[in-house]
């Protein structure tokens, strides 16, 4: 959580670690898992006005979490207490789970809901033993999961910035958030746009759309513009060529790195490996121009022209 007046990272700074998030979501889930969670959260389920019980408002929230997620037997009690961080959770209890949230929300309601959606969302990690080497990574990879899931569009919500004090819930930046929502959207055709209350959240949202578009239009895609187009072609000559003398001197052809996420392999025929612009496990096709293309992870049906 950022304090008022800290300074606010930008731009996508985790933007391999968000990717391998989603790869690795899918991978434990399914995309029939996955797909189960078709409907986000909606922001009547967490209002919190300043006459409801503090108490009892933060038990009926959490609720909304836990069902979300499907955790019917994960029990949470939250407390409050001064701390640096926004909120803390007890991983090593069961079937009740305890989270701390910082003091500073009891006069701060508005977001709680975006607190506890990082917390439970542990707690939902947990269960699924997923996890990735290192707190940071790990804590990245709880931000995506509970964005793509369908709760975290309340952590992007939560960043504010004005003249006087600014506001960041989370460990992506705004725009990493957008992004993951943005593959959200383009997945379940959900737009969180209309649930946005802060100016920057919408902004940030359009910056990790941008981004997002751009996966859908790479190349191999039949959807990559011309520019990539043009590049693929002059990288697909290069490997043929190099696959050809590697063809007569008997020598296979390496990998080759290329000015996109494309790599050709193999030598006749030649092979070009890309990822998946929906979860972004690679995919290993043929080099042999129109072509269509399914996931092996996510199932997605690819037009590929190669």
């Amino acid at each position: 959580m950022a304090a008022p007046g800290s300074d606010i990272k930008h731009g996508f700074p985790h933007l391999d670690t968000v990717r391998a998030a989603i790869t690795a979501l899918y991978r434990r889930l399914s995309r029939d898992s996955v797909e189960r969670f078709g409907v986000s959260v909606v922001p009547g389920d967490v209002a919190f006005s300043d006459q409801d019980d503090l108490y009892l408002g933060v038990q009926r929230i959490a609720r909304v979490m836990v069902r979300h997620l499907m955790l019917p037997d994960a029990r949470m009690i939250v407390s409050f207490r001064e701390m640096e961080h926004a909120g803390n959770v007890d991983l090593a209890a069961g079937p009740e789970y305890f989270i701390e949230l910082n003091s500073r929300f009891k006069e701060h309601r508005r977001d709680i809901g975006a607190a506890l959606a990082h917390e439970v969302t542990h707690v939902y990690l947990h269960r699924l033993d997923l996890t990735f080497p290192g707190s940071r990574d790990n804590e990245i990879l709880t931000d995506t999961t509970a964005a793509y899931l369908g709760t975290g569009w309340l952590l992007l919500d939560a960043y504010r910035q004005d003249r006087l004090s600014s506001q960041k819930l989370g460990y992506l930046t705004p725009e990493e958030f957008g992004y993951v929502l943005a593959k959200r959207a383009m997945f379940f055709d959900e737009d969180p746009r209309i649930w946005f209350t802060s100016p920057q959240a919408y902004e940030a949202y359009t910056t990790g759309l941008e981004l997002a578009e751009r996966d859908q239009r790479q190349p191999p895609l039949a959807a990559a513009g011309w520019a990539g187009r043009r590049r693929y072609a002059r990288d697909r000559r290069s490997a043929r060529s190099q696959a050809e003398a590697g063809s007569r001197a008997g020598a296979p052809l390496d990998t080759l790195p290329t000015g996109g996420d494309y790599t050709f392999e193999g030598g006749r025929p030649l092979n070009v490996s890309f990822p998946c612009p929906t979860c972004r496990q690679r995919i290993r096709v043929p080099v042999r121009g129109r072509l269509r293309a399914r996931c092996g992870l996510c199932r997605t049906v690819l037009e590929c022209d190669t």
